[in-house]
């Protein structure tokens, strides 16, 4: 049997429960084409349309968009976020042209945010290469926002680029003349510090990350 994808699985709870699509926006507080949206997997619904969706379908948040059932919780233990952010691969961050834009039901991971305040908006990207050694060690997730603009950035920040279809995870480097550069936290790493080039793209702030399977979590100031 073939695993249904996140719109299949909510057009298939909005039957069981016989509600129109009309009946269901009301419900998740959108309008009936965000629905046909969702049902098409154009994209995800934002976290509150999310939990209110799946408090009138009678399942949790996590099982609409994993189709994983979890342990009913005690009525007096209160969940601590039930909201879940993309992983996205590399590949699929070089050619967005926003998170909304990306077909969800290519993604294979979903990850709950670091902090409750971290935008809908944000996803995560597993860092692959040496290039940020050790700092950041293939495998770590960096959770990245990509609201900011390229005008708000400061010198020594954590970004991720695009130019043309590839993407890069480096440091910025903003000169006293206003010249940007991308650096490797990696000293050793060839070549060590680029020229921002004319072109490139901002695909977004890496705000925060962490190192799985009990790891220690990469030092990083939180920015949003």
């Amino acid at each position: 049997m073939e695993k249904q994808t996140i719109g299949q699985r909510i057009r298939a709870l909005r039957r069981s429960k016989k509600l129109t699509q009309v009946q269901l926006a009301k419900i998740a507080g959108v309008s009936s084409p965000a629905v046909t949206e969702w049902e098409k997997d154009s994209y995800l619904p934002k976290a509150a349309s999310l939990d209110a969706m799946a408090k009138g379908l009678g399942v949790t948040p996590d099982f609409i968009l994993t189709g994983i059932k979890t342990k009913k919780l005690d009525n007096n233990v209160v969940p601590v976020t039930s909201k879940l952010l993309p992983v996205l691969s590399w590949v699929q961050a070089g050619l967005m042209s926003s998170v909304e834009a990306v077909d969800l039901s290519e993604v294979t991971e979903w990850l709950p945010p670091l902090s409750s305040d971290d935008p809908d908006e944000c996803f995560y990207l597993r860092v692959v290469g040496i290039s940020n050694f050790p700092t950041y060690i293939e495998g770590d997730y960096i959770l990245i926002n990509p609201k900011l603009c390229a005008s708000e950035l400061i010198s020594g920040d954590l970004i991720v680029v695009r130019h043309g279809t590839d993407a890069t995870f480096k440091k910025l480097v903003i000169e006293t003349d206003g010249r940007k550069y991308l650096q490797a936290l990696n000293p050793n790493f060839q070549p060590n510090i680029i020229e921002f080039e004319e072109g490139a793209e901002l695909v977004g702030l890496v705000i925060d990350a962490f190192r799985p399977l009990g790891g220690s979590r990469p030092k990083r100031d939180r920015r949003s």
